[in-house]
């Protein structure tokens, strides 16, 4: 790999990177995300399970939907 190549996947990296810690700051923002009627909560005595099944599949359909949109 030349030294282009690799700067560009760095910078890539990057962008990817802030990309996701702009999307976790914003989640925080979005009220009811993470707490829909489809999420795993299991609270036994001292012990707390908590899947977000309902909120992963809708945030997986919304970039799915993103990168196909941006694919064209």
């Amino acid at each position: 790999m030349d030294s282009a190549g690799l700067s560009r996947m760095l910078i890539l990296l990057g962008l990817l990177i802030i990309g996701i810690g702009l999307f976790v700051r914003v989640i925080g923002v979005i009220p009811g995300l993470g707490k829909l009627p489809g999420d795993i909560l299991i609270k036994k005595g001292n012990f707390t399970f908590y899947f977000p099944l309902a909120t992963s599949v809708i945030i997986s359909l919304l970039l799915t939907l993103l990168f196909s949109l941006l694919r064209r």
